[in-house]
């Protein structure tokens, strides 16, 4: 299975602005099109508790969203099957688990801590990261203070309008 981060930052890393966890109230209409085109084409989508109460989530028939927590059973009234999940497995444990389902594609979109683990433990095949024309003094950075190093290898990138918000595709090396 190919695990694949999925971020938007600013040009200092920053995926939010100060305290504000909304993306989309500085994310380029560019980047917004580009995340609704993967959003469509992923069929699991992995992200944290934040990332999920912080956004508008829509279960869908066609994709399964899992939600990791250290606290599932606060949203046990949520759960969807095969549509809406929430979990305490670590990383390791959830991609073991849908490699065995035969899934192929597991796309992780947040938070910093979620996307941190999933690399720390070396699951990520490729990190796509949109890089906004931005910088921001004050923020939560694009990943967790931890103690991991990863390689990477720029295999795409796309000036996706005219202020310059890039779109990158990194190959993670093993």
């Amino acid at each position: 299975m190919k695990v694949v981060l999925v971020f938007v930052s600013t040009l200092n890393g920053k995926i939010t602005r100060g305290d504000d966890p909304e993306v989309r109230t500085w994310s380029s209409v560019s980047d917004k099109k580009h995340y609704r085109r993967i959003w469509k084409n992923s069929n699991l989508v992995v992200m944290g508790s934040s990332t999920y109460t912080q956004n508008i989530i829509r279960p869908s028939k066609s994709r399964l969203i899992v939600v990791m927590t250290s606290r599932p059973e606060l949203y046990s009234s949520r759960n969807i099957e095969g549509q809406l999940e929430f979990t305490s497995e670590l990383p390791g444990q959830i991609v073991k688990r849908f490699s065995a389902s035969g899934t192929k594609l597991m796309t992780v979109v947040g938070g910093s801590k979620i996307a941190s683990s999933f690399l720390k433990a070396s699951l990520v095949d490729e990190l796509v990261l949109t890089i906004e024309p931005l910088i921001f003094g004050k923020g939560i950075n694009l990943f967790y203070e931890d103690d991991f190093e990863v390689k990477l290898k720029l295999v795409d990138i796309t000036r996706a309008n005219e202020d310059g918000t890039l779109i990158t595709v990194y190959k993670i090396k093993k």
